[in-house]
């Protein structure tokens, strides 16, 4: 396992706010309270652990296959339907939608390798990432890659907690799959939009695994 780049900042004021905050409890409360220190650390510790846990990259073996197309985020699905796409196909498709809680892993892997057609940010809200008007109210980024069997759509959307998404793929970078092409920081929302026909191998409420779970086949 390793520490992604986005969390150096992150970790290092956490791991300062952490040493100066039980140096000055331990420094008030030793003496008299001695257990509400220990507490207080341990309580601390807990928090810092999961902030360094947030950003994560563990050791895995991707699944690559050009036939298939291959989940971007850990998480759980929570949408799997037929919507009609308005800001690039503008035209009916497949929407799979993955919620990535505080405890998953936060990056994302291109779900199929080709060239980006389409990259754009859009500001917006931070309604809770379960909400169906996140997908279009949402703080989010809309990518779109070709591959030689199609065109699909993901966006990464922030959530009531995520105030930062970070996406590497601009418009023309030819991508590999399995390959990471961003990170959301805190709780958020993946939506993948494939063309109508496409077969879905995920099922709803399922536990997915980036880069590792097949979503679809062509």
């Amino acid at each position: 396992m390793t520490i992604h780049r986005e969390g150096y900042k992150s970790i290092a004021i956490g791991a300062l706010v952490f040493g100066l905050f039980n140096l000055t409890s331990f420094s008030l409360l030793s003496d008299e309270y001695p257990t509400v220190a220990i507490v207080l650390f341990l309580l601390t510790l807990g928090v810092f652990l999961f902030l360094v846990s947030f950003f994560r990259i563990p050791n895995r073996v991707l699944t690559i296959n050009d036939n298939q197309i291959i989940c971007p985020a850990d998480g759980k699905v929570v949408v799997i339907e037929e919507v009609t796409e308005v800001e690039y196909f503008k035209d009916k498709r497949i929407q799979v939608s993955i919620f990535m809680s505080p405890a998953n892993v936060h990056v994302n892997r291109n779900p199929v390798s080709g060239e980006v057609i389409y990259n754009q940010y859009h500001p917006g809200k931070y309604l809770v990432a379960w909400d169906p008007k996140s997908s279009t109210d949402n703080e989010r980024w809309t990518v779109v890659t070709r591959h030689s069997r199609g065109e699909i759509l993901y966006k990464q959307i922030a959530g009531a907690l995520a105030r930062r998404i970070c996406n590497y793929t601009p418009t023309g970078t030819r991508v590999v799959q399995g390959e990471e092409f961003g990170f959301i920081k805190f709780g958020s929302r993946v939506d993948v939009l494939l063309p109508v026909g496409t077969k879905v191998q995920v099922s709803l409420n399922q536990v997915v695994q980036g880069g590792v779970t097949v979503l679809a086949s062509w």
